[in-house]
């Protein structure tokens, strides 16, 4: 069972800084639609150390949010999770990507379209490549329509504007739309 943060115990951690995660801890790198919703619903999860929205998968180095949307660049809007794996594992932070978002929809979610909005999952090392084939499996056994899911390496990650960082919690709202199942 995935433990959801208390919005009680105090304070959500600190958006990353440039260059490695806290101490310990495992990277996951998600692409579910809007990063907005992705990053908050991840931000929920007790075990998970830091978020940030950002772009990944493409060709362009150091894209803005601008030239995303315009698809010239090729990358996806993704969230980085940095967790503790003592706390959460990587297999129960894919339980909560396939919930969040529908991944039967190519380039699209909800009232989201265009390629930044795929589906996809990128993994850090051989260990989450399994894990992210065999959780797809298991979710295709109860979907009707198939599954589209990219689950490719992880690339290099680009951090989002800063605006971007924490915008339904900067804004008062406890979710995404296209988040909430």
């Amino acid at each position: 069972m995935i433990k959801l943060r208390n919005r009680n115990a105090g304070p959500a951690p600190a958006p990353p800084s440039e260059g490695h995660g806290p101490d310990g801890a495992e990277r996951a790198t998600f692409a579910a639609g809007c990063f907005w919703g992705v990053e908050a619903a991840f931000r929920q999860i007790h075990g998970v150390l830091q978020t940030a929205a950002g772009y990944t998968g493409g060709h362009v180095a150091d894209p803005s949010y601008e030239r995303v949307c315009r698809h010239r660049t090729g990358h996806a809007e993704a969230v980085e999770v940095w967790f503790d794996p003592a706390q959460v594992s990587y297999p129960e932070l894919l339980e909560v990507f396939w919930q969040i978002h529908n991944p039967t929809t190519r380039n699209r979610q909800g009232f989201d379209f265009g390629s930044q909005y795929r589906s996809a999952i990128f993994y850090h090392d051989a260990g989450q490549r399994e894990a992210a084939i065999a959780s797809r499996d298991a979710a295709q056994q109860w979907r009707r329509r198939q599954i589209v899911t990219q689950i490719t390496p992880a690339s290099a990650f680009y951090r989002a504007e800063e605006y971007h960082q924490r915008y339904l919690e900067k804004h008062g709202h406890p979710a995404c739309a296209a988040t909430i199942r």
